[in-house]
């Protein structure tokens, strides 16, 4: 069940679907602390000085949702779940040219370990996890979700849950599976790329 804010947050992202400017203006403090929450939650794995902060990033993902205006927003998760995969995009997008601009490649293997923390070389191990994002898709789009909204969104078991209509129960057990899937494909990844 949504509460009175969420409520809120559904109403206006409705209004604003419907063409109306004003409701953007009256969405955007609403959502722009936990937005900005998500975003400091993923740059926090980021080097000291990284060149693209979270309050960029959330500007970046408000410009790509201006020119998305028409989508049919659901509720408050379904705002939050399209926000994840523009940040996953944004920051995948932004590590792939700074890997192309740099030394040519040779990402290195990701650290993965209980809390799916991002290593020491978040440009290369972003490129990294996000392929293995998309080989894990192919297997299962679900538990691929489920990562992107736990780690790129910020999203909590709930949220996911409402985003993805499955149980909490559901969305813990896709988050550990995909966790040991992904730490088994990117081990190989390392020693094939070795």
């Amino acid at each position: 069940m949504e509460t009175p804010r969420s409520h809120e947050v559904t109403g206006l992202l409705q209004a604003w679907s419907a063409g109306d400017e004003e409701a953007l203006q009256k969405l955007t403090p609403l959502v722009y602390r936990d937005l900005h929450r998500a975003a400091r939650h993923y740059m926090a794995g980021e080097r000291t000085g990284h060149t693209l902060q979270a309050t960029a990033l959330i500007n970046e993902v408000y410009l790509r949702l201006i020119d998305a205006r028409r989508m049919d927003w659901q509720n408050r998760a379904h705002f939050f779940a399209v926000c994840a995969q523009l940040m996953r995009r944004i920051l995948t997008d932004f590590a792939r040219s700074r890997r192309y601009h740099k030394r040519g490649g040779g990402a290195a293997h990701i650290p993965l370990n209980e809390a799916l923390v991002v290593g020491s070389q978040p440009d290369s191990d972003l490129v990294v996890l996000d392929d293995a994002l998309r080989r894990l898709s192919l297997v299962d789009e679900r538990k691929s979700r489920v990562v992107e909204l736990r780690f790129f969104g910020g999203l909590d078991v709930k949220e996911t849950a409402a985003v993805l209509k499955v149980s909490n129960e559901t969305v813990m057990r896709d988050w550990r599976l995909a966790k040991v899937w992904l730490l088994r494909d990117l081990s190989g990844t390392k020693q094939h790329g070795s």
